[in-house]
C-alpha cells in the first residue's frame, strides 16, 4: 500500500503522489468529459493513472467517508476511503460511474428491479489495480471485507449530490430516498467501530 499505518489506523502524513498528481488526475478528467464518449475516456484516464503508481491522497488531511475532489453539474469525483469491515447499503446513481481500487479491496453486490422490491443480480470484487464502470441504472452495495481501509476514486457523470436517486435498507431491502446524512453515519460508526477494536 502507498500508506503507512500506526495501530492500524490511517496515517494521512505517509500519503504521496509518486507519478501522478492527484491535481492532474482531476484535470485530466475534467478535459475528458468534452469527448464525445466521456465514460470512456475517463476509464482510459482512470487506467492510466492506476498503471503508472498506486494512487495516493495528497491532500493535508484524509477521513473515511465521501472525501470531494471536484464537483460541478457534470462531474463528480470522489476519494473514497472503505473503513475496514464496512458495508454499504444498497443504493444507485442514475448516472454513470467509472470505479478505480488504489488500496485494499471493493466488493460489490448488483441488484435488479423486481416487481415493488429488489433481487440480487450477481457482483464483482475490485482490488488494488481495477477500473470498473458501471451504468447509470446500476444498483449496488458496496463492502469492504478487509482489516484494513480501502482507498477508491470514484468519478460520475453528473452531480452526486444533487440528484435525486434512491437507497434501499440492507436487511428488508424497502426503498427509500437517498439520504447522504445516513451514508455519513454509516462511515463514521463503522470507523469508530474500528478504532475501538484497536484500542
Amino acid at each position: 500500500m502507498a500508506w503507512r499505518s500506526s495501530n492500524d489506523c490511517w496515517s494521512v502524513a505517509d500519503l504521496r503522489w509518486h507519478h501522478v498528481h492527484m491535481d492532474d488526475l482531476v484535470s485530466q478528467c475534467v478535459e475528458a468529459m468534452a469527448d464525445s464518449d466521456s465514460a470512456g475516456s475517463i476509464q482510459d484516464v482512470l487506467r492510466r493513472a492506476v498503471s503508472t503508481s498506486r494512487l495516493a491522497e495528497s491532500l493535508p488531511s484524509l477521513e473515511p467517508g465521501l472525501n470531494v475532489l471536484f464537483r460541478d453539474s457534470n462531474l463528480t469525483i470522489l476519494n473514497i476511503v472503505w473503513p475496514p469491515n464496512f458495508a454499504l447499503f444498497p443504493h444507485d446513481h442514475r448516472m454513470w460511474a467509472a470505479l478505480c481500487i488504489y488500496g485494499g479491496r471493493e466488493d460489490n453486490t448488483f441488484f435488479r428491479r423486481q416487481d415493488d422490491g429488489l433481487v440480487r443480480s450477481g457482483g464483482k470484487d475490485l482490488v488494488e489495480g481495477d477500473v470498473q464502470m458501471l451504468g447509470a441504472d446500476v444498483i449496488h452495495s458496496v463492502r469492504n471485507p478487509g482489516q484494513s481501509h480501502t482507498g477508491a476514486i470514484h468519478v460520475y457523470g453528473g452531480d452526486f449530490f444533487a440528484v435525486e436517486r434512491s437507497q434501499w435498507d440492507a436487511e428488508t431491502l424497502n426503498e427509500q430516498p437517498y439520504d447522504i446524512n445516513s451514508v455519513n453515519r454509516a462511515f463514521e460508526s463503522a470507523e469508530q467501530a474500528f478504532r475501538s477494536d484497536q484500542s
